[in-house]
């Protein structure tokens, strides 16, 4: 029996960049949306508050060190850092990586989850304003992306599946529709590079009824938490923002009573209920979330994932569990849990200031459980 090894999405977006300084302001980072968010409705629990590691800025290297550390404590085999390669050499972000790559530390395994879609400014509500354009220009720039990468997949950290090194793609449509023979050129470089090649995962962003086979994925992340939600999002019992603002104008000028604007609200409890994992064409990794307000980013336009509590994220770990228990086929039991720290959406496994280390030892007690039981 293989151990489960829970993988968790990582954002690298604390610290200041050139980019994000332009866009949104000097001294821009993933805590400027956080630190600023407000409650939207009575009982709303926002701002949230980091707990153990406090508002940390991931240019400094023991920063790195303690997250690596405690995600070790807590049964989290590896970090799936964000990467943004834009094409044409155009990356975002990149520093934390190469920090990590060119320190050795921490010694904590890692992969990467090529995050190839296009920055525009929708989460601040300016969806008209692109930011960062991903296209995928030629061979040329396949060749420079592959060969930044391998510094990567060499080391020994870099997570590998029977000497295939591990690579996430978020978006295999924008990537099939924008070059559809990029997954396999990789895999001939890779080849070219003493590996056996590449074991390539597609993200839980699609459903799971597709042909990813035939797009060239050796596996993909589950989309069975999107699933088991989206019913209850498409309920739309909310007033948008627009439309609030359309009311308060009819308001003012007597043709309609004012009405405060409405976020889409989903228990979690509901949404864990209905939280069926299944097989796609390839090996499919189940995918849970702890938490989830992005509302921080997005104000009334986001969705809130309300009464997660840690005894509803031990019910995730354990319904993954005993999905992974059944694939025994599979070459590793990958865990997937999205995220680390993704705190303007509300999506942390850190520990924040109300529950503490409660989601990862919800983690912990049900790896433990499994690993007592193999």
């Amino acid at each position: 029996m293989k151990k489960i090894k829970p993988l968790a999405f990582y954002l690298p977006q604390y610290h200041p960049v050139p980019e994000n300084d332009e866009w949104w302001g000097k001294g821009f980072t993933e805590w400027t949306n956080v630190g600023k968010a407000q409650p939207l409705f009575e009982g709303h629990e926002q701002p949230i508050y980091p707990g153990e590691l406090g508002y940390y800025d991931l240019r400094v290297p023991e920063v790195r060190e303690q997250q690596a550390q405690m995600a070790k404590d807590y049964g989290v085999h590896g970090f799936i850092y964000y990467h943004y390669w834009f094409g044409n050499g155009k990356q975002l972000l990149e520093r934390v990586a190469n920090d990590v790559l060119k320190s050795g530390k921490p010694d904590f395994p890692f992969c990467f989850c090529w995050a190839n879609e296009t920055w525009s400014g929708i989460w601040h509500g300016l969806s008209e304003k692109i930011l960062a354009q991903q296209v995928y220009p030629d061979e040329q720039d396949l060749v420079a992306h592959f060969e930044y990468l391998l510094p990567f997949f060499k080391d020994h950290r870099y997570i590998k599946v029977d000497n295939q090194p591990l690579l996430i793609i978020y978006d295999p449509n924008h990537l099939n529709d924008g070059d559809p023979h990029y997954i396999s050129r990789f895999r001939e470089l890779a080849k070219e590079n003493g590996f056996d090649g590449l074991y390539v995962m597609a993200s839980n962003k699609l459903r799971d009824d597709l042909d990813f086979k035939s797009m060239g994925y050796d596996s993909k992340i589950s989309n069975a938490f999107q699933k088991a939600w989206i019913p209850y999002i498409d309920k739309k019992e909310y007033i948008s923002h627009s439309q609030y603002y359309k009311n308060r104008i009819k308001g003012l000028i007597g043709i309609k009573k004012k009405e405060q604007p409405k976020v889409r609200i989903q228990d979690a409890q509901a949404v864990v209920n209905d939280l069926k994992f299944e097989e796609s064409n390839v090996p499919t990794y189940p995918c849970i979330l702890p938490n989830w307000d992005n509302t921080p980013r997005s104000g009334y336009r986001g969705i809130i994932l309300a009464n997660n509590s840690p005894e509803i994220f031990e019910q995730q770990v354990e319904k993954a569990a005993k999905y992974l228990e059944n694939k025994k086929d599979y070459p590793e039991q990958f865990l997937i849990v999205k995220s680390w720290n993704e705190w303007a959406e509300g999506n942390i496994l850190e520990p924040d200031r109300k529950n503490g280390f409660g989601y990862l030892n919800a983690l912990k007690k049900i790896l433990n459980k499994h690993s007592r039981n193999e």
